[in-house]
């Protein structure tokens, strides 16, 4: 299951899609009378919806985006949605708009291209030629949604008090909702998952696999701190996997070769680290600029790295002038010290009096990475900043020298890239998916990651600008499913 989640800035705009493939959707109304789709709220037309209830224009949309994806796919299987409208979870500043997931999940049926693997029921529909349900005689479960292939539900409350309040879903056909939330973008986003953009069966949080069965998701999974394919993962693995932000690539060779045609790009920074004790931490790692002191060049700044520690907590802040032994640590080295407590620049102009050659700055915060902004003519050694995980991972794998055993060293690089990479993928141009390093359970890896510039539609977060054209040169969602198997 997985759900696509806003703030009150949020919001998201439609475009037309046109594909030549065919499949056909029934929609399922499970909305009991005079509520959800059953709404006999009287309404205005909006943005090319004539519906005149609010139950018939929320309608209106489901179909036609059901139109959208039935243009996008090709199946000779007939593919069932329920739908309906429930109380899900919101607050003032922000709601789960909705949610999708496969009602039924598959593995050695009739004409499954991989032995032992799960796959949604659309889909696994779709690659047998025939409704799995029915050629198995399956009953009824009691839930009353017979031989329904995909389940979706959304936020009836939304705009209402206490939810997002006065924010409530736009239902035109137009996409321009302005401030409001764009009900045709969150359902094209929900379906995608329903049709097995998705981790399905595996438990990203342990990394356990339900009946040991893996889903055809984890094959197309590597991350490039392990080196492995979550297929080829014992579960702690698949669990660290989970939480190792932009580490994690999709390998898809539909969604690889959409990259150039989708994402934009740019000759990024780069910082390289290694040396005998960087076994955890070895490798390419993301970084922001200053816009203060010399920018980077080609040209690389390279030395050892080390840890200032001038805090009781074992924080290392730099806003004071060095102590005598931390001076003469960071003289001639690349010195790591912590955001907070003041600028970036009296730190970086600490170490510099120290006689640090750089300065790795790692944030106190889980997030994307940015910048460092600030002024002064004064400092000439080259800074940057460093993801929170990035920097902890460090500081780990320099602890024995603060425990006074046997140091390990650390190297580090620091240059500008001179090849450049598409916005969103690691060094090998595989778009990346979303690994935050605190889990989030129905957002976490079942997502493009954040970084994918510009945005695309399956990433947990809705957007500006996103289009409803499923394919390049405007989105991965198709390619991506094509790889599983659509």
């Amino acid at each position: 299951m997985s759900s696509i989640t806003v703030t009150l800035a949020m919001a998201a705009v439609l475009a037309l899609c046109a594909s030549a493939q065919a499949a056909t959707i029934e929609i399922q109304n499970r909305d009991k009378p005079g509520l959800g789709f059953n709404d006999p709220t009287p309404a205005t037309p909006v943005g090319g919806n004539n519906g005149r209830t609010l139950g018939e224009q929320r309608m209106n949309v489901y179909k036609y985006v059901a139109g959208i994806w039935e243009k996008a796919l090709d199946s000779s299987v007939k593919i069932t949605v329920s739908a309906g409208w429930e109380a899900l979870d919101c607050n003032a500043s922000g709601a789960v708009l909705g949610s999708a997931m496969p009602y039924n999940v598959w593995y050695d049926f009739p004409g499954a291209p991989v032995a032992g693997t799960w796959y949604p029921q659309a889909l696994a529909n779709k690659i047998s030629g025939r409704s799995l349900t029915d050629y198995y005689g399956q009953q009824d479960d009691g839930s009353g949604y017979g031989n329904v292939d995909i389940l979706t539900q959304f936020n009836i409350n939304l705009g209402a008090s206490g939810c997002l309040t006065g924010t409530p879903f736009y239902l035109g056909l137009d996409g321009q909702a302005g401030s409001q939330i764009d009900f045709a973008t969150t359902l094209l986003h929900e379906l995608g998952h329903g049709m097995g953009f998705s981790l399905l069966t595996t438990n990203a949080s342990n990394g356990a696999r339900f009946m040991t069965i893996p889903s055809i998701w984890e094959s197309f999974m590597y991350d490039n701190t392990l080196g492995k394919t979550w297929l080829d993962m014992e579960d702690w693995e698949r669990s660290f996997s989970a939480v190792n932000p932009l580490q994690l690539a999709w390998t898809g060779s539909n969604a690889v070769n959409g990259v150039p045609q989708v994402l934009s790009f740019a000759k990024l920074p780069a910082l390289q680290v290694s040396g005998s004790g960087a076994a955890t931490v070895a490798g390419t790692k993301q970084l922001g600029e200053a816009e203060f002191g010399p920018p980077l060049s080609p040209q690389p700044v390279s030395g050892a790295i080390v840890r200032i520690v001038d805090q009781v907590n074992g924080t290392g802040l730099a806003c004071t002038p060095l102590s005598a032994a931390n001076a003469a640590l960071a003289a001639g080295k690349i010195a790591l010290i912590d955001r907070g407590n003041c600028a970036f620049t009296v730190k970086v102009k600490n170490l510099q009096l120290a006689g640090a050659k750089a300065v790795l700055v790692a944030d106190n915060v889980v997030a994307p990475i940015s910048g460092m902004a600030g002024s002064d003519a004064s400092i000439t050694i080259p800074s940057v900043r460093v993801l929170k995980a990035d920097g902890d991972a460090i500081k780990a794998a320099l602890l024995n020298r603060v425990r006074g055993k046997p140091a390990p060293e650390l190297l580090a690089s620091l240059a500008a890239s001179v090849t450049g990479q598409y916005a969103g993928t690691d060094s090998s141009g595989r778009p990346l998916l979303y690994t935050p390093a605190a889990f989030s359970a129905g957002s976490s890896v079942s997502h493009w990651d954040t970084s994918l510039t510009p945005s695309v539609l399956m990433e947990p977060f809705m957007t500006q600008g996103l289009s409803t054209l499923l394919a390049p040169p405007k989105d991965l969602t198709l390619p991506l499913l094509k790889d599983l198997g659509w």
